[in-house]
This record gives structure tokens, C-alpha cells and sequence, in this order.
């Protein structure tokens, strides 16, 4: 916390004014405008005297107008050494913490796992998921074209129009589809209920 001023070039001018001047100072001014002379700083206490006796003096100069150009005296703070127990206690700390940060992080990661990633058993397991689903899409499909194909010859004997064969033939691999696709979910649903 500062304590004094350290007086700046201003300061040293009117002290020198004020010394060397026409009107002599009290003894006791001039004792401490003496003292003042050749120090480098002045503490609050030495300030509030000063102003006191310039004040009963009656000087026209103002504290505040010498104290202009200086600055506050800040000593330098020094830290003591910190204990080497404590610095080994905090390192020890930071590394558990830092540890439990990492398990906290990897607490999901399987490794079992990453080293069947990309195996040719998963490859396998893949092609044989997609493969699947190929065969179930192209089965619906021919089952679908197949009902048309069905409807559009079968109507040729009930209609004679060709629009009226196409619709009714339409109408049939809707139907098919429909239940096509029905099959298909509850098979699907059967499966995930499985897992």
C-alpha cells in the first residue's frame, strides 16, 4: 500500500522558491523544508505537516500545486518462497485431477472395439445387413410388377378398353403393395422387438 510520495521536479523548484525567497519561513518550516530538500520521497504524514505549517505561514503555494508532478511510492512487493511440500502436494493433485478428467472422457470408448473396426469379419457382417435389403426391395418390386402384369392380363376378358385394363391392373399392384409392405413392417418389427 503506498505510504509517501515520490516528488517530482515541480516539487523541488518551489521548495527551492520557498527557501531562497524574500520572506523567510519559521524555523520550523524551514526545518522541515530543509529535510524535505534532500530527500527523493515524502510520506503522507510529512505532507500534512507541510501543508499545516504553509497554511499558518500564510504561503500563497498549495499542497496539491507541489505535490502536481509527483507520483505515489509504491514499494515493490515481494512473494515469499513458496514451500517445496506444497508445490509437490499441487502437482500430485493436478495430475489425479487431470487423470480423472481423462477417465471421465474415455469412460465410453470401447477398445475391444476400435480393434475389430474395418476387420474383415465386420466387412462381412455388413455386406450380408445390405444384402438384405436388396433382396427384400427387389422382391417387392417383382411381386409389385408381377400383380400388374397379373391384373393386366387377367382383365382382358372382362374389359375390352385398354384404359379400363391399365386402371384395374393399377388398382391390383396397389393392393399387392400395400400388403407387400404391411408383411414387410411386421417382419422388421418382429426383428427389432428380437433386440
Amino acid at each position: 500500500m503506498a505510504s509517501s510520495f515520490t516528488l517530482g521536479p515541480k516539487f523541488n523548484e518551489k521548495l527551492k522558491d520557498l527557501l531562497e525567497g524574500e520572506s523567510s519561513p519559521s524555523p520550523q518550516l524551514f526545518e522541515q523544508l530543509e529535510a524535505l530538500k534532500d530527500q527523493p520521497a515524502m510520506s503522507f504524514k510529512t505532507a500534512r505537516k507541510l501543508q499545516k505549517l504553509l497554511q499558518e505561514n500564510g504561503y500563497p503555494v498549495y499542497l496539491h500545486e507541489l505535490l502536481e508532478d509527483s507520483t505515489l511510492y509504491l514499494p515493490k512487493v515481494e512473494l515469499p518462497p513458496r514451500n517445496p511440500e506444497l508445490v509437490a502436494r499441487l502437482e500430485k493433485i493436478k495430475a489425479k485431477l487431470a487423470n480423472e478428467e481423462y477417465m471421465r472422457i474415455t469412460r465410453n470408448v470401447n477398445p475391444q472395439e476400435i480393434n475389430n473396426h474395418g476387420t474383415l469379419a465386420d466387412f462381412g457382417r455388413q455386406v450380408r445387413s445390405v444384402k438384405a435389403v436388396v433382396i427384400t426391395v427387389f422382391n417387392f418390386l417383382i411381386t409389385v410388377v408381377a400383380a400388374f402384369a397379373c391384373a393386366y392380363m387377367g382383365s382382358q376378358y372382362v374389359f375390352t378398353e385398354t384404359a379400363a385394363r391399365i386402371i384395374s391392373a393399377v388398382i391390383a399392384a396397389s393392393v399387392v403393395g400395400l400388403a407387400e409392405l404391411y408383411v414387410l413392417v411386421r417382419t422388421m418389427e418382429g426383428d427389432l422387438g428380437d433386440l
